[in-house]
């Protein structure tokens, strides 16, 4: 009989392909892809909010993937930037995996896009495990979450390609100890960068922006410390 952790590996392997695959498709047609990731309540979907409309502002092509296990208020929220949008349900998933954004992105995605924002489910555990195809995987995490949270979900972001600090506004009241996260982001992912924003006063959403377009441009991507055999061709 088949143990499950053979089912379990078999199931990542074709996740792996699948991404694989769509990466490579989507770097056919130009298309930058940003998987965000982040726990429930981090400001995900506020800060997406803001550097959409700034990438409209801009006057670049940019669109949004954004998942959830109900409703579609994420998505309306998201479309108050002016940047085509649509919801994806998992159905009771707490992940998405490369089949899933394919199907979505079929028929819908516009011929133009440049940047496609993919939102993940609020989850850093299983989302971690699953390769969307992306082209940069951001982590996420607000003031409020704590300092060890590096430590606590390592393989979240210690496949990050960047890490990003939300709601800094709140830093001094939530006793944000700015120096300890930092620490403890190297310990998991030496070297990577850590940008820091508030979507309410609109600090860093020019500098994440900025962060992507590098990487569209041609500048070689933070190589992780936890690697999947997918991306190792867009490592430097």
């Amino acid at each position: 009989m088949c143990r499950s952790v053979d089912v379990k590996q078999a199931v990542m392997a074709k996740n792996d392909d699948l991404a694989a695959a769509l990466r490579t498709d989507l770097d056919r047609q130009g298309v930058t892809t940003v998987n965000l990731l982040s726990s429930p309540g981090s400001g995900k979907t506020e800060l997406l909010t803001h550097v959409l409309g700034l990438s409209v502002r801009r006057g670049l092509a940019v669109a949004a993937l954004t998942a959830d296990l109900a409703t579609e208020n994420d998505a309306r929220r998201l479309a108050r930037s002016g940047a085509p949008v649509k919801q994806l349900l998992t159905g009771g998933l707490c992940h998405l995996e490369a089949r899933q954004v394919r199907g979505h992105l079929e028929g819908w995605l516009p011929v133009d896009t440049a940047l496609l924002f993919v939102e993940n489910v609020g989850n850093l555990v299983c989302p971690a495990a699953y390769d969307l195809g992306e082209t940069l995987r951001v982590v996420l995490m607000a003031v409020t979450e704590g300092e060890d949270k590096p430590l606590k979900y390592p393989t979240a972001f210690g496949s990050a390609h960047l890490v990003v600090v939300t709601k800094t506004d709140l830093a001094e009241a939530a006793g944000f100890d700015e120096a300890a996260f930092t620490g403890n982001v190297e310990r998991v992912n030496p070297g990577v960068d850590v940008v820091r924003t508030s979507a309410r006063r609109g600090e860093g959403v020019d500098v994440l922006l900025d962060r992507v377009l590098a990487v569209r441009n041609g500048a070689p991507p933070h190589r992780p410390a936890l690697t999947a055999p997918a991306h190792q061709h867009t490592a430097s």
